[in-house]
């Protein structure tokens, strides 16, 4: 942060020098000195400073000047900068106007001139004066900030961006925070380019997509290499685990992860039972701490890039992202993971981002403090995200179908959702209809065949999940529900035949019907749900590609 602002006024050059040089030598470690020739300048200043969010720490302007007086630039003054210390240099003459400025305008303090010696008459006051500043004196934010419509749905998206990257971001809604009006304005922006993401050295990008933003904080979207001899497409626990041995195995390794990494394990706000981690940690720290390693490995990683097609040219795979550009590589990991299944009842798709998630209890909690909130799934997602709703939000509704959670849901988290007296199951219940004009007001829930309409702040859905193959079905051979047989299970398919075309074997383990295409994690058929085990497969599918590139 820029040093903090000493602003010195006065029309005579002589005075003005004598007071720039004063100050500069008692206080120049610590602050800047600016000096101003007149009213009309110092203003000028003050409104450059506000402009660019520099702090003002005192104003010292003398009284008697042509253009303006000292009381009505430190009265000016107020308006930007309320908090910093104003001082009037006064003659003994205007003593009377000095003690009637304490009031009018609220001075803190008026000096005699001369001020000589100013160890004496001059360093005491101010000292004690910045002191008091330095202790009431909030530093603006610094970093990322993000200004947008609370019940947005593009802000939520770039809220869950940021969140995922673990990108520290300072959220401003438009429509309660004065400041962010305040920040539009000077950027001459309105709210139709909301919303808006200032970057720590004061960019701003209107209405970005996440790639734009991706791009602006460091993130790589575009490969490197010509050729690489592993691509994996999917950034969850499989394919950052793929990633760190491949890397580390010496293969030339590129991750591709078209939204946040993690996958679904990142969006857990706390895993308790993952091998090593006694106290538990929240999804996206595993994440980055695996995205970190995979960097340091030799790893590279583009995010956020899609993957939107695969085909094999003379034995290479050759991938087509979503912006048009072109990945050859010579074998490749398929770990996409699953995404989270739509809720189907009236209203759910005007309000998805609008208090209807999925996924996003750790980006949204705490807007619902002190509110009724409603979680449907009886998962271990369900789970986790309810016992972190319930520290912001009033009470926590669980909704599930059956009548307990025993059959869906780790013991541990069980025991732990019963002991939290604000979290209340509601078996036997479903959801028939989410209400609300632009954002989520009201849930309808059949409730043992009743309806029944609850006022709520937020509805996160945790229904199952379907896998993230659609784009690669027609060329990989996957199971009714989308999930990519591998190994055995694509032996015994009545498709084997006609669409495995390696003449001297069978697939190994976890390849695909494409020889040296492999597929790990959960979009995988028969794969458990479980971070570990993906995990494992992930770091089982280098042992595999290393035997194929030694064909």
């Amino acid at each position: 942060m820029k040093k903090p602002v000493l602003l010195c006024v006065d029309d005579d050059v002589q005075v003005l020098s004598a007071i720039d040089r004063d100050l500069r030598q008692e206080f120049r470690r610590d602050y800047r000195v600016v000096r101003a020739g007149s009213g009309q300048e110092a203003l000028s200043i003050v409104q450059e400073l506000h402009d660019r969010d520099e702090p003002l720490a005192l104003v010292l302007a003398d009284q008697r000047m042509p253009d303006m007086e000292g009381v009505e630039v430190l009265t000016r003054t107020r308006e930007l900068f309320p908090d910093a210390k104003r001082v009037l240099l006064t003659a003994y003459a205007d003593t009377e106007a000095a003690i009637r400025a304490i009031n009018s305008a609220r001075l803190d303090h008026y000096l005699m001139k001369p001020w000589d010696p100013p160890q004496q008459l001059l360093y005491p006051t101010l000292h004690d004066l910045l002191t008091a500043w330095e202790a009431a004196y909030k530093p603006p934010y610094r970093g990322v900030r993000l200004i947008g419509f609370q019940w947005s749905p593009r802000s939520h998206e770039l809220k869950d961006f940021l969140a995922g990257y673990m990108v520290g971001y300072q959220w401003l809604d438009f429509e309660t925070d004065a400041e962010a009006q305040a920040l539009l304005a000077r950027r001459q922006l309105t709210s139709h380019q909301l919303p808006v993401v200032i970057l720590e050295d004061g960019t701003t990008l209107p209405n970005p997509t996440p790639t734009e933003v991706a791009t602006r904080i460091g993130l790589t979207v575009q490969a490197s290499q010509d050729l690489y001899d592993v691509v994996v497409i999917g950034g969850g626990p499989a394919g950052l685990a793929a990633g760190v041995y491949g890397a580390s195995e010496g293969l030339k390794t590129l991750v591709i992860e078209r939204q946040t990494p993690g996958g679904q394990a990142g969006t857990s706000s706390r895993i308790e039972n993952y091998l090593g981690f006694p106290t538990g940690l929240s999804g996206s720290e595993l994440a980055h701490r695996a995205w970190a390693q995979a960097v340091r490995l030799g790893a590279e990683i583009l995010a956020p890039q899609e993957v939107t097609n695969l085909c094999v040219q003379e034995g290479y795979k050759v991938l087509t992202l979503s912006d048009g550009s072109e990945v050859k590589t010579r074998a490749v990991i398929l770990t996409t993971g699953v995404s989270y299944r739509t809720l189907e009842v009236p209203g759910i798709d005007r309000l998805s981002g609008a208090g209807v998630y999925y996924g996003a209890a750790r980006t949204e909690a705490r807007f619902c403090q002190e509110q009724d909130v409603y979680i449907v799934g009886g998962g271990n997602s369900a789970g986790q995200a309810a016992m972190y709703l319930a520290t912001y939000a009033r009470r926590v509704f669980i909704l599930i179908r059956g009548e307990n959670l025993a059959a869906s849901m780790s013991a541990y988290l069980i025991e732990q959702i019963g002991q939290t007296d604000n979290i209340e199951l509601l078996p036997f219940t479903e959801v028939a209809e989410v209400c609300g004009a632009d954002h989520l007001e009201e849930v309808v829930i059949r409730r043992q065949g009743q309806l029944e309409r609850h006022p709520a702040r937020a509805l996160f859905v945790f229904i199952g999940a379907r896998p993230s193959t659609e784009w690669v079905c027609n060329t990989i051979v996957c199971d009714g529900k989308g999930f990519v047989l591998t190994g055995r299970d694509l032996v015994t398919d009545p498709r084997y035949a006609a669409s495995w075309k390696h003449p001297r074997r069978e697939p190994y383990l976890l390849e695909t019907c494409v020889p040296g295409v492999f597929a790990a994690g959960d979009s995988r058929a028969g794969a458990m749900a479980r971070v570990a085990s993906a995990v494992g497969e992930g770091s089982m599918a280098i042992k595999f590609v290393h035997q194929y590139l030694d064909e």
